[in-house]
């Protein structure tokens, strides 16, 4: 046996063996990821590889596949022509059968898919997007939706995934708020840690096991005006407190690979950030994984960033920075070959590269199996553990924003007719997020469908007979109207709308966004798979990648809609389900009952038909801030003490804070109590409250701790998140909270950009959310 195929040699023996065997269009080969949905044709299940992904791998190989599976407009892939989740799994094996038996070494195809909430395949479980699980503060429950995705991921071959998302939002205008967890970098990185212990579980080469590609590294989310992939100003002590921090967080927890931003970093793109890539990344964290572009991301070297003379230029600064694999290849393919003939690329660089993703393709374990069980996918895929999981995810990160004297819950039996109205009521794809395959209506439960189920008594009864509401079975006192779109300025849809609410005693108004692709042409990137903004009044998209806003207010006449429904007095509860928060004073104003859910997948509309009629306590916290006005942007909650106060017209207190959510009971928390009031540098103390459910009802609270630095050497923010734990209390029941505080939660990066504990004085924060907080001091002493 040769020693690359000998599984009981050390991967790097390996490695450097297969290496050796390796001509130079081979070592190039296998850092190009040619898009996965044009290496085969399905007709009606009958699946053929293409003549020239064939060609290709005979010529020096494939190193890797973005999105074999993946299903959307960009791909082309629709209900009607993609493939089940056997059939996925058949055209995969299809595909490494030929790479492995008709290349001459028979090295694997590295399989990518996208996971952010959900396998973006057909048939595969669509879960709330990041935005709604952050608010859910719930890291062990995410980490069980980790497992499921990866889980369902592997089961027809994926074996990368490009999440998560770790970006930290400083500008909720940015199209891709929903795609993060939050604002603040340690919730991020305690998700962070879940994520890649969820999806890489304990052994790469399991069967339910796919490698975590930390993404978008780093500062995407901090981008100028909130414009996706602008420029990002600043400094390296916030770049080292703030948005590496997640990223570090998953290294430390053993993430396989990792994906440069788009953006430039103070002049320098981070495709081929030499400080990032090597530097920080390589030598200061250790990390020895692989290191994948962003697709077009050395296109935009030479035409955009204009950084490089042209593709040559391009392909090798970014592989002389640290880049190992090209999504797309486009230019990889194209020039590296070139560069090493002409003497522009060392081959030492080169084979550095061929050597991490060969050696991640050993950890996978893809040389002893590359193939996988076509009837074990089709039984895991979409399975009815994980709807259940996508149902409890969405119940328990929905945010009850506003409960006007207590005006929910519902009661199934004394709620009168309700009118459910808006056009999120009744869209499937409205609620599902970006970066979603396509979905037959009878797998999503929309907010009408969870409610008529609600009311029909028959919760279990599914839309299909799995999942969703019973057509047949539907209330006579719910009724529907859409009322209007969600942009556009048409208005034509009022007039049934009113009628509707008027002849109801309680109105639902189901409103907000959608980052719902189109179908139709030009409304994508056909390069990136990015949306491009369309005046089309028929493309309702108003978030997700490259939809980015310059408000943050209801679009189209949706809130004109509400305003003239709420002449008629009736009790009005407002349903937001949208990818970035939602500014509407007179919504805030004048509604009865608020809910904030995000965009909550495919169960969403039983979730949130559980909350509303009380079978969910509601227990989701916001991740973000939400302003009152978006010229108070940024408005982030651990900004610095430094800026400022208010504007003329408006203060800088958002209208809801970090941390917030309401519940249908009341907690009471005791003064925080410190094991001791003092420590050092190298000890630490304990932090413990009491926490009391005062209400009449069980319900689930997050409790949250912050830490001040009275003062130090450099500027501050006021409060900083170092701790939460969410715990759940019956009523009158009492639970003490401890929270561990050493170094860790006390130090920040310092003048010589280290990270410091300075002796001195600590405000110790804990409460329910950022300004509902009591407090202890600390003092730190000199060791």
């Amino acid at each position: 046996m040769m020693t690359y195929k000998d599984k009981s040699k050390p991967v790097e023996e390996r490695v450097q063996h297969l290496l050796g065997l390796m001509t130079t269009e081979e070592k190039v080969g296998q850092l190009i990821q040619p898009f996965g949905w044009q290496t085969y044709t399905n007709d009606q299940g009958n699946i053929t590889l293409s003549e020239s992904f064939k060609e290709q791998v005979e010529n020096g190989g494939v190193g890797s596949l973005y999105g074999a599976l993946r299903a959307d407009p960009w791909t082309g892939v629709t209900l009607e022509n993609g493939l089940s989740a056997r059939e996925g799994a058949e055209a995969v094996n299809l595909i490494q059968r030929h790479a492995v038996e008709h290349s001459r070494l028979g090295i694997p195809i590295l399989i990518g898919e996208e996971c952010s909430h959900g396998h973006m395949a057909i048939d595969g479980t669509v879960y709330p997007v990041p935005l709604l699980l952050g608010s859910t503060w719930n890291v062990d429950l995410y980490r069980e939706m980790c497992q499921a995705v990866a889980r369902e991921t592997r089961a027809q071959g994926g074996a990368v995934t490009y999440s998560p998302v770790l970006d930290v939002v400083r500008d909720p205008r940015w199209g891709r708020t929903e795609e993060c967890f939050g604002e603040d970098p340690y919730l991020i990185g305690e998700l962070a840690v879940a994520s890649v212990e969820g999806l890489q579980g304990e052994s790469l080469d399991r069967e339910d096991a796919v490698a975590a590609t930390l993404k978008h590294f780093v500062g995407y989310g901090s981008s100028e005006g909130g414009r996706n992939a602008g420029p990002v100003h600043m400094g390296w002590r916030e770049l080292m407190e703030v948005d590496l921090y997640p990223f570090r967080k998953a290294v430390e927890a053993g993430a396989a690979s990792i994906m440069p931003a788009y953006n430039e970093i103070d002049g320098t793109p981070c495709t081929v950030n030499t400080e990032l890539l090597d530097h920080v990344l390589r030598k200061d964290w250790g990390f020895d994984g692989l290191v994948i572009t962003d697709c077009g991301a050395i296109n935009m070297l030479a035409g955009g960033h204009d950084v490089a003379a042209d593709g040559l230029d391009a392909s090798v600064q970014a592989i002389q920075a640290g880049i190992d694999m090209e999504m797309s290849g486009e230019m990889f393919g194209q020039y590296l070959v070139q560069a090493v003939s002409e003497g522009k690329l060392d081959v030492q660089v080169l084979d550095r590269a061929v050597c991490r993703v060969l050696a991640l393709k050993f950890k996978l374990g893809l040389f002893e199996q590359p193939y996988v069980d076509a009837d074990r996918a089709a039984e895991v895929i979409g399975s009815e553990q994980h709807i259940q999981l996508a149902r409890q995810l969405a119940a328990e990160g929905v945010v009850l924003l506003k409960n006007e004297k207590s005006a929910l819950p519902l009661s199934t039996t004394g709620a009168g007719r309700i009118a459910v109205i808006g056009p999120n009521a009744d869209h499937a794809y409205n609620q599902l997020g970006d970066y979603t395959s396509p979905q037959p209506k009878s797998k999503v439960a929309t907010v009408l469908d969870g409610i008529r189920c609600k009311l029909a008594g028959n919760e279990a009864v599914h839309v299909d007979g799995t999942s969703g509401a019973n057509p047949s079975s539907q209330p006579e006192q719910v009724l529907y109207a859409p009322g209007c779109r969600i942009k556009g300025d048409s208005r034509e849809g009022f007039e049934h709308a009113i009628e509707i609410a008027g002849n109801a005693d309680t109105v639902i108004m189901v409103v907000g966004g959608s980052s719902a692709r189109d179908f139709g042409e030009g409304t994508i990137d056909l390069k990136t798979g990015a949306s491009n903004v369309s005046d089309d009044s028929w493309n309702d998209m108003e978030c997700g990648e490259g939809i980015d806003r310059m408000t943050l207010g209801l679009a189209g006449v949706q809130l004109e809609l509400i305003q003239e429904i709420h002449k008629l007095g009736k009790k009005l509860i407002v349903v937001y389900i949208n990818g970035r928060p939602i500014t509407e004073p007179w919504v805030d104003e004048h509604a009865d009952a608020i809910l904030e859910a995000w965009y909550p997948g495919q169960e969403g509309g039983h979730a949130i038909a559980d909350i509303l009629f009380g079978d969910v306590n509601p227990s989701g916290k916001l991740t973000i801030s939400i302003p009152k006005h978006v010229g108070q942007l940024p408005i982030y909650y651990n900004g610095k003490r430094s800026r400022g106060k208010r504007y003329l017209e408006e203060d800088l207190e958002p209208r809801y804070p970090f941390g917030y959510g309401l519940s249908y009971t009341t907690f009471d928390y005791s003064e925080p109590k410190l094991s001791r009031a003092s420590m050092t540098a190298g000890e630490s103390v304990t932090v413990s409250v009491n926490v009391t459910n005062t209400g009449s009802c069980k319900g689930a609270e997050v409790v949250q701790m912050y830490v001040t630095d009275v003062v130090s050497q450099v500027t501050r923010p006021a409060k900083e998140l170092k701790g939460f734990t969410k715990v759940n209390l019956e009523p009158g029941e009492t639970q003490t909270i401890e929270f561990r505080i050493g170094a860790e939660q006390l130090q920040y990066i310092g003048r010589q950009l280290k990270p410091v504990v300075e002796p001195g004085q600590f405000h110790i924060h804990i409460g329910g959310n950022v300004n509902d907080t009591q407090m202890a001091e600390l003092t730190v002493k000199e060791a």
